[in-house]
Parts: structure tokens; sequence; C-alpha cells
């Protein structure tokens, strides 16, 4: 599923195809995706224009003069492709429109904007821009990562004197919103901790020193462009690279990239997600 990096570059890449303009007509070509589509979705979307995008997590914002906003998840094999238009040194011509376009925006200046989902796994949804904050998907979520409020101080609290390990606390979104599985699993072998530790015996030092971390790995991420694990694409179709700078991240049975470590990455199972470390560098 594509995390914070992968979001933050999509919503950078639509940005210029739909800030600022008018959605001429909005295509809505079945009644769900995870969850079914607002009443008269297609109806509230056309002739409306785009005011700006934001993200939130991992959700794209798209806040629309009407006074709602338009809350986009991709899920786990959602895109969003852009045809009719210049992107960097390519230009797009529209394709025939495929079997999983499930929602497209036909902007005024011809451009289009398609979601793709084979898996059907992503969601859309309006909501008053002025409630955003009491959204079922936004209003339990904690601070973003690379926001002001998530700091040394905060972290340190949050994490006092909790029995989970420390992969789970920090991929809980009420904790902190955004992160995933693949870049948490990264930040913990920068900071040398075993992600099964628990998270209340890490000492506060130790603890605080995951923000700036977690902010490097992140940053990081977004400028490479993302990752293209699966099925994720830029929104101009090229691949993201991150993945080839992965330290551990689906390195399993690998050498440790540390000088003077001998040991190989080690994947193991939490909560039914694979977590990847060094146990020699790791503790």
């Amino acid at each position: 599923m594509p995390e914070l990096p992968e979001v933050e570059t999509v919503k950078a890449g639509i940005a210029p195809v739909m800030e600022g303009l008018v959605i001429a007509r909005a295509e809505v070509n079945r009644p769900d995706l995870r969850w079914p589509f607002p009443e008269r979705m297609a109806e509230r979307l056309t002739g409306q224009r785009v005011l700006g995008l934001r993200r939130r997590s991992k959700y794209i914002l798209v806040d629309l003069a009407s006074a709602e906003t338009l809350l986009i998840h991709l899920g786990m094999s959602g895109r969003m492709l852009i045809s009719g238009h210049t992107v960097g040194e390519f230009h797009h011509p529209h394709p025939v429109p495929a079997k999983h376009d499930h929602v497209v925006f036909h902007m005024e200046n011809g451009a289009r904007i398609t979601f793709n989902d084979a898996r059907r796994f992503g969601a859309m949804d309006l909501m008053e821009t002025a409630r955003q904050e009491d959204h079922w998907l936004i209003r339990d979520l904690g601070p973003e990562p690379l926001g002001n409020a998530f700091n040394e101080t905060y972290l340190v609290e949050r994490l006092k004197g909790r029995n989970t390990p420390i992969k789970s606390a920090l991929l809980d979104q009420r904790i902190v919103s955004g992160l995933g599985n693949i870049y948490v699993c990264e930040v913990l072998f920068r900071a040398g901790i075993h992600p099964a530790r628990k998270a209340g015996r890490i000492s506060a030092a130790r603890v605080a020193s995951l923000v700036p971390l977690i902010r490097d790995v992140l940053s990081e991420a977004i400028a490479a462009g993302g990752s293209s694990l699966r099925d994720y694409r830029q929104s101009d179709g090229e691949l993201g690279y991150f993945q080839h700078v992965f330290q551990v991240y689906d390195r399993a049975g690998k050498p440790c990239v540390t000088h003077g470590c001998d040991k190989t990455i080690t994947r193991i199972v939490q909560s039914g997600r694979s977590s990847f470390f060094c146990p020699q560098c790791q503790r």
C-alpha cells in the first residue's frame, strides 16, 4: 500500500493539472470502490473549481469552490494517471479507457486525471471542508511526521510506558500519521533499534532520536519520487526509485550494509506484517 512519500508524490504530480482549474466533467463508472461513493458524486464534482490539493496522512485532499473537499485514498493498487497534458518533457495522449478506470476527471484545459484501481481497495469521499477534521477517516489521526506538532517531547510522552513493540507503536496512526511498514523498518535500522523492543522500555533519548530520523527517511523518499513497489506508479507513469536505496526492507538474507557487520538481514512477522532488521546492529 502506498505510504506517505508515495501519496505526497502523487499529489505533487496531479497538482499542476488540477489546482486553480475547473473540473469540466467528472465521470464515475461504478457505484463503489472499497466503500460506496457519496451520493451524486459526479454531479457534485462537475463544474467545480479546484482551490488546492493537500495531503493528510495517506489521503489526498482536494479542496473545491463548493466548500467541499474530495478525499482520495489510493488503496493497494490505486493510480492517478495524467493524460492530455505535458508532464516534464513528455506529452501523454489520452489512452483508450481501461477496464479499471473507475473515476475520471476531465479538466477544463483538456487534461484528464484517471483513477485506476484494479483491486478496488481505494476510496473516495466528499465532506464539508470546514468540518473535515470530523471525518471518520481523519478525526483520530495523530500529527504529521513532517509537521511541527510531531517533535521529540511529544513522541517521548506518547510512548512512555507502552508495552507494545516499537514498530507497532510507530505504525499506530493515532500516534503519528502516515508512517507505514516500509519506512518504519528503515527508520528503526538507522536508529539501531530492534523492531520487537517494547516501546516503553526504550530510553527517552533513543525515542527522541527517532524524530529526526523519521523526517530524514520520509524526506529522502519524497525527493526520490516515492517507491515503485508492485502496483505503485508516479502520476506521470515513471516508476519511483527509493527502493533502490532500501537498507533493510525486503532484503532478507542479504548482507547488512553497515561497515564491519558480517550479519545478514533477518525477516520476522509482526501483526501479520514483515519486519526486516539486522540482528547485530539493532538491539
